[in-house]
């Protein structure tokens, strides 16, 4: 044979390559990973930030019902490093002995994990309350470049200091525009992508202050509320806009509500007009980070990096605005505090669709694990983790995992547990009080129905699903019901006969290849199913007690 290797030679050189041929698989490159996040930030505020909507969201996947688990920077920045809840992490708030910087094991987190699988990890601004006050040059293990923002400096929209690679350097000490935090912060993170993008795969967390209340104080400022500090161009962007009033706005009666909320008096028109400035302010800080988002990713785009980076946009807790005559902050259980924006985009990943919304439950302690999935399995967690990867639930919109969510807060007079599912919140206070909300008829938490009988059922068995989260630990924090199924075809090419069973079912509903077959409402809940071709098996299961969990069973061909 001229001009080429014998036949035997060349099969086995085919063989031995493995990865050779068309339909051979390539592996994708690893991803860069950068998440955009900001502080305090309300679901609500995503109006004022179009191009993260269209850039991010509509370029990939956003997450309709993400939350935190406890409404407060430090325990949720810790949950977003670690994928533990703060009973596992240790992180119970913002300054010792419960919480603060020096609480946590900065030896174990996202980004040691992320370095040891070979990533060049860099943290931009906002780190874990406390930073810097024990030692301003101090770099936390796993960040192979740090511009940490140093406490309490890190308040400041002027006059910062960031701890840059071991250098301390203070950022316009007398105001000017062109210093302002958060375009600063937006051109560290576009100089880093430029020099980083030709060197391999980055982690890149850049953690706005925005739209966090921060100094300098200036004049028409509201008297005892601490509000933000937009940038100049943005000033009084939203000045005469409407406050929004919903329903629970000085909620006119709080006598279902726990101690804490029934002490509250009305809101006085005066409190309302600061809370109305407060909430202008804060919506006109998000405007500068909206400019930088778009910026950043069109850095991403000019170094070609954009469609092999994941990234990320979120929240670390939301805020009040006077709902339930909470005139301002965060912590407590209900929706504007705990509910938060989760935005991602993967473009160069073809198993991810792209413009989608999901509805799953989704909560700050899978981020790190959504992290860790998309760098592949060379990086490994150094903890057991409470959360999941949420690519699961990006790619199928029909998976259901049957969980529910812890969200608790800082131990003391004040402490509460709640468990949230689906459609219920579930809350136990340390004092006794309790709440239970119904969000299908009641969204914005107006009656809690803890003493109604007709929701004894549901109560009871959220209080057990609750105080076993409370102490949870990996799959347990995870627990789904527990569910006898089986799948399988009769004979060669006979029907496949698919049945569930367990306690408390209402409902099962059988898909074969993604499309709906059968529903079955009744025991035993079974359904008998008629294709000859290989097909996944989906079942579809509801409790009476607000989980819905899908079971997936392979089912081969006919012979």
């Amino acid at each position: 044979m001229k001009g080429g290797l014998p036949l035997a030679i060349l099969v086995a050189s085919l063989l031995a390559a493995g990865s050779s041929g068309p339909e051979a698989a390539v592996a994708p490159p690893r991803p860069n990973i950068v998440v955009l996040e900001t502080d305090d930030q309300t679901l609500a505020e995503m109006q004022v930030l179009p191009n993260v909507r269209r850039l991010i969201g509509d370029a990939g996947v956003t997450f309709d019902n993400n939350f935190d688990s406890f409404s407060l920077c430090c325990p949720s920045r810790a949950s977003f490093l670690t994928g533990q809840y703060s009973h596992n992490n240790g992180v119970r708030g913002n300054a010792p002995p419960d919480g603060g910087y020096a609480k946590l094991d900065h030896t174990n987190t996202v980004a040691v994990w992320l370095q040891s699988a070979g990533y060049y990890t860099v943290h931009l601004g906002k780190y874990l309350n406390g930073y810097g006050l024990r030692n301003p040059l101090e770099i936390p293990p796993g960040w192979s470049e740090w511009h940490g923002a140093v406490d309490p400096t890190t308040y400041r929209y002027y006059d910062y200091t960031l701890n840059e690679n071991g250098v301390l350097t203070t950022y316009c000490a007398t105001p000017e525009p062109s210093c302002y935090q958060t375009d600063v912060y937006r051109d560290k993170a576009n100089e880093i992508i430029r020099r980083r993008a030709p060197d391999g795969p980055f982690f890149l967390w850049v953690a706005f202050l925005a739209n966090h209340s921060g100094g300098p104080r200036e004049p028409g400022d509201p008297a005892g509320f601490a509000t933000p500090d937009p940038a100049p161009r943005h000033a009084n962007r939203f000045a005469g806009t409407p406050l929004p009033e919903p329903p629970n706005f000085n909620e006119a009666d709080v006598s279902d509500k726990p101690t804490l909320i029934r002490r509250m008096p009305p809101i006085t028109p005066r409190e309302r007009a600061n809370i109305q400035e407060n909430w202008q302010q804060r919506r006109e800080t998000l405007l500068a980070v909206d400019e930088a988002v778009t910026s950043i990713v069109e850095t991403l785009r000019q170094t070609g990096e954009l469609d092999n980076t994941l990234v990320i946009f979120t929240s670390d807790n939301g805020f009040f605005h006077g709902e339930h005559r909470i005139r301002t902050g965060k912590v407590r259980l209900y929706e504007e505090s705990i509910r938060v924006p989760l935005l991602m985009r993967w473009t160069g990943n073809t198993s991810l669709p792209r413009g989608v919304h999901r509805s799953q439950l989704a909560m700050n302690v899978d981020d790190a694990e959504t992290i860790l999935a998309a760098a592949g399995d060379t990086a490994r967690p150094g903890r057991v983790e409470d959360g999941v990867s949420l690519l699961r639930l990006w790619r199928d919109r029909g998976l259901e995992l049957g969980r529910d969510l812890l969200v608790d807060n800082m131990p003391g007079v004040t402490h509460f547990d709640a468990i949230r599912s689906r459609n219920f919140l579930y809350a136990e206070h340390r004092n006794g009080d309790r709440e239970l909300y119904d969000l299908r008829k009641d969204p914005y938490e107006l009656q809690s129905q803890h003493a109604t009988p007709a929701y004894e059922r549901i109560r009871d068995a959220l209080a057990a699903r609750l105080h076993n989260l409370v102490t949870c630990a990996g799959a347990a924090c995870r627990a789904r019901p527990p569910l006898v199924v089986t799948a399988a075809r009769r004979g060669r090419c006979g029907p496949v006969r698919a049945s569930v069973a367990g306690s408390g079912i209402t409902s099962v509903t059988f898909l074969v290849g993604g499309r709906r077959a059968a529903t079955d409402t009744r025991r035993p809940f079974g359904a008998t199913l008629h294709f000859a071709r290989s097909a996944t098996v989906r079942m579809r299961v509801a409790t009476a007690f607000d989980q819905l969990v899908t079971v997936d069973r392979p089912i081969r061909g006919c012979r």
